[in-house]
This record gives C-alpha cells, sequence and structure tokens, in this order.
C-alpha cells in the first residue's frame, strides 16, 4: 500500500496533507525518511514526526464500524489545519472522539459549510478538480453590487496567474452576492472581487455539491444523512 493512503487510512490525515508530509521528510518506513510513491508492506514500522503509524480496521471491513461523516458550521477564526500545534485548528474545535480532518480549506476570516471525515479515500474523491463539484457562497462587499460586476465575475477573473473557471453570481442585496463556483483557488472570491475594486466584509459557504448549511449554527455540526453521503458520491457503495 502507498505509504499514504496508509497515513490516511490510519485516520492521522488526508492523503494530500499525508503527500505535504513525504514532501517535507517527516515520514519514516523502518527508520528510513521516504518520499512521495514509497510503499508499506505488512510487518513495516511507519513513523510521522518519530510517532508510530498504527493501521486501523477499515469501515469496509464486514462488522466494521462505518466511518465519520459531519457538516461542520466553521467560524470565523478557525483554521482548517490538522496540525494541532496551530491555534484554533479545526480538529480542537470539534474536539471528535474519533480522529477527523476536513475535506478541502475555508479561509480563517470565511465562514459556513465545511465537512469532516476520517475516511481518506473520500477526501481526494471529492477534491479531484475533474469532478466539477459546485461550492456556493453568500458574500457581502464594501459597496452597492452592479450588473456589470457580477457578469465579470460570472464571465471569469485572472488571479494566481490563470482565469477562474466561468461561474454562477446572483444579486441578493444591495451589498450581497452569491456565488457558486467549481473551483477552490486560495481566497478566490475575495482576490475576484478585489479585480473590480470591492472588498469582501463576510463570506459564507452554504452548500457543497448536495449538502447544504441549513439550520446549522457557528460552531455547532451533524452527521451526514445517508441521501447526502450517495448524492456526493453517486458511484461509491461502502461507507
Amino acid at each position: 500500500m502507498r505509504v499514504n493512503k496508509y497515513i490516511s487510512e490510519a485516520g492521522l490525515c488526508s492523503r494530500r496533507e499525508a503527500d505535504e508530509l513525504l514532501l517535507a521528510g517527516r515520514v519514516t518506513i523502518n527508520g528510513e525518511v521516504v518520499g512521495t510513491g514509497a510503499k508499506a508492506l505488512d510487518g513495516d514500522e511507519v513513523r510521522v514526526d518519530g510517532e508510530i503509524v498504527r493501521a486501523r480496521i477499515l469501515a469496509s471491513t464486514p462488522g466494521a464500524k462505518r466511518a465519520v461523516y459531519i457538516a461542520l458550521y466553521k467560524p470565523v477564526g478557525i483554521t482548517c489545519t490538522t496540525d494541532q500545534s496551530v491555534d484554533g485548528n479545526i480538529v480542537d474545535f470539534v474536539d471528535h472522539q474519533e480522529r477527523i480532518f476536513p475535506i478541502g480549506r475555508l479561509d480563517k476570516d470565511s465562514e459556513g459549510l465545511i465537512l469532516l471525515t476520517s475516511n481518506g479515500d473520500i477526501v481526494n474523491e471529492i477534491l479531484r478538480a475533474e469532478n466539477h463539484h459546485e461550492k456556493e457562497y453568500l458574500v457581502a462587499v464594501n459597496k452597492p453590487v452592479t450588473d456589470e460586476f457580477l457578469a465579470a465575475m460570472a464571465k471569469g477573473v485572472r488571479i494566481h496567474r490563470q482565469m477562474t473557471k466561468p461561474c454562477r453570481t446572483r444579486k441578493i442585496a444591495k451589498f450581497g452576492f452569491a456565488i457558486v463556483l467549481t473551483q477552490g483557488l486560495n481566497r478566490q472570491i475575495r482576490l475576484m472581487a478585489a479585480e473590480f475594486g470591492y472588498r469582501v466584509t463576510q463570506l459564507r459557504r452554504v452548500r457543497i455539491i448536495n449538502v447544504k448549511l441549513g439550520h446549522l449554527k457557528p460552531g455547532q455540526w451533524r452527521n451526514l444523512t445517508d441521501a447526502e453521503l450517495k448524492g456526493l458520491l453517486p458511484n461509491r457503495t461502502q461507507w
């Protein structure tokens, strides 16, 4: 098994974060530092930062408990990292009895819906760019929203030396609009708005694919329903 998958299935972090650990030289197998692409064999001792990573029973094993899948209303100020040395990290904030990690990111200055799980495989499946998964946000800005601004945002904006993908926008208030994205560049909405002289004063994510924020209050979380899980990944049969 590839060591990044081994680490994620042990519940330490997502596979993507495991790759970052490997690139940073923080992973060893039988005492030797390994890089991306390394494989862990039966009986190998895998360590991260010197701590042994212990394999666990997978949720797909007959009779095993299903993995954890939750929807959280992340408040402003919470950081989407599994690094528990970071003050206000999302793992300590949720304080779940299982080892969980976030699916994707939501800026520290932003609030709203984020999904967390103990299943490393589902993280990569949901985050794959080719899946074109929708994420919807409600945005407040510092000056009146115009039709021209919304049309320009929807068409695409050059940030991070690339054009953003076309998206959907609609006005919801004099100083507010909704936007539906199918990509997740760093601070994307804030940077897009800034290109037209707007400053985002509040940003709340209210939907990820078919999962809605609903009646959750800041700091509250709930387990995902079977229907929501099937909507997230309709081709998956084991959870």
